[in-house]
C-alpha cells in the first residue's frame, strides 16, 4: 500500500468527486466517448454495478476511482464486464491507478468475473500501459467507431483498442 492512501468502495458520499474526477477525463478528450457523467447517483448505479465500484483516497481526499459494468444481461456472459478507471489529472503518477486495478480485478474475480474488457482511445498511452501492466492483452483495433460529440475532436471518427484480461483463476 501507498502511504496515505486507501481504496474502499464507493458510496454516494463520495459521488461530487467521482463525477467531479469523471469529468475531467471527459474534458481530456482522451478518455471516453460520453460528453458527460451520469446526472444522478441513481443513474451511476444503473450503469456500473456497486459492488465492483471503487474509490481512491489519499489521507480523505478522492483521487480516483474504478468500476465495472456488465458487457450483457446474457446467461452467457454474466462473467464479462468492462472496466472503467479513473484518476485525477493531478494526482496521476502516484501510483492510485495501480493501486485501484489491482483491487478492482481482485474483488470481480471474486464476484465470479472471468473476463474484463477495456476500450481506449490509442492516444491515450498511459491508460494503454496501466492495462498491460495487469495482464491485458490487444484483441483489436475497432476502426473509427465512434464519432466525438464534443471537446477538440468534434465531429471526428475515433478508433479505439479493445483490450481484455482473462483471470487465470476464474472460469478456467
Amino acid at each position: 500500500m501507498i502511504p496515505g492512501m486507501r481504496l474502499q468502495k464507493m458510496e454516494s458520499r463520495h459521488w461530487r468527486d467521482v463525477h467531479q474526477i469523471y469529468q475531467k477525463g471527459i474534458d481530456t478528450g482522451q478518455a471516453t466517448f460520453e460528453h458527460s457523467p451520469p446526472p444522478s447517483w441513481k443513474e451511476w448505479n444503473k450503469k456500473f454495478l456497486p459492488a465492483l465500484s471503487l474509490v481512491c483516497l489519499d489521507d480523505g481526499q478522492l483521487v480516483g476511482w474504478a468500476a465495472i459494468s456488465r458487457v450483457s444481461e446474457r446467461a452467457v456472459y454474466l462473467g464479462l464486464g468492462e472496466l472503467s478507471l479513473y484518476v485525477d489529472p493531478e494526482q496521476q503518477g502516484r501510483g492510485a491507478g495501480k493501486l485501484l486495478m489491482e483491487r478492482v480485478i481482485q474483488e470481480s474475480e471474486g464476484a465470479g468475473f472471468w473476463t474484463l474488457q477495456a476500450s481506449i482511445f490509442p492516444e491515450n498511452q498511459p491508460s494503454l500501459e496501466l492495462h498491460r501492466k495487469f495482464g491485458f492483452r490487444l484483441v483489436g483495433e475497432r476502426q473509427k467507431i465512434g464519432k466525438m460529440g464534443f471537446g477538440p475532436r468534434a465531429g471526428e471518427w475515433r478508433d479505439t483498442l479493445l483490450l481484455e484480461r482473462r483471470s487465470a483463476t476464474v472460469g478456467i
